[in-house]
């Protein structure tokens, strides 16, 4: 199973290392944010990861919505629930809550499915920054701070017309910034396609603080150390 080597079960829980996480978000999500190395000082697991992991748990249902409610940190035991009523919350074991999932419909447990529709969302999501986060925010000429980068990742939803589809892939619909003084709110709508057909809708939304003035210099060196650790990761495999 392809997420095998980014999550450890011990003891009914599930525990990520901070390697494990680091190396999802960058060969699996192409996320090469530092906030996901190793040793960075406010390090927390992609929330891309705990989505994953809840497809392969409870499957994929026609309709899902998921919201983040903390960052997970290294080795936190997660407790996955066994019941499933169509709501779930992803907690630790001091019932520190982290995802809350709702799921609807028809719901498919066939792991080709779920694993190539989580790759298609991850590699989606993870490329937030630059490709769809720079263009918008020099739309709206604004940025976040690029010594203090505040973007948490808030919610995401899809809806499928049906689960009888092979190889979904996402595509991006449309991007809207809210702005209100220091805080943005980023929304990306996107498609879901299979065999060229549209057979899906979602979307994710992103909270970004602390905003600032766009600065073209400072973003482009922003994006320049990106690429640079893009393709320092790329030489080291």
């Amino acid at each position: 199973m392809f997420l095998d080597p980014f999550h450890t079960r011990q003891d009914g829980h599930i525990l990520i290392s901070a390697e494990q996480a680091s190396a999802f978000a960058k060969d699996i999500a192409g996320d090469f944010n530092p906030i996901h190395n190793p040793d960075a000082r406010r390090f927390c697991v992609p929330g891309d990861l705990l989505f994953a992991l809840v497809l392969n748990r409870y499957g994929l249902s026609e309709k899902m919505s998921v919201r983040f409610s903390g960052m997970v940190g290294a080795n936190v035991p997660l407790v996955f629930p066994k019941v499933d009523e169509g709501v779930i919350d992803i907690k630790d074991t001091a019932d520190k809550a982290y995802l809350h999932l709702e799921h609807s419909g028809e719901t498919s447990q066939d792991a080709d499915l779920i694993e190539s529709l989580t790759r298609a969302y991850v590699a989606f999501s993870g490329h937030n920054f630059p490709f769809i986060m720079v263009p918008l925010m020099e739309k709206h000429q604004v940025m976040f701070n690029p010594k203090r980068p505040m973007v948490i990742y808030e919610s995401m939803a899809f809806e499928l017309d049906s689960l009888d589809i092979k190889q979904p892939t996402l595509e991006l619909a449309d991007t809207t910034l809210d702005v209100k003084g220091k805080r943005g709110d980023a929304l990306f709508r996107f498609n879901i396609m299979a065999d060229g057909q549209l057979v899906g809708t979602g979307t994710k939304k992103l909270i970004v603080s602390g905003l600032m003035p766009y600065d073209p210099e400072a973003m482009a060196a922003l994006v320049e150390e990106f690429n640079r650790l893009k393709e320092e990761h790329k030489a080291s495999r």
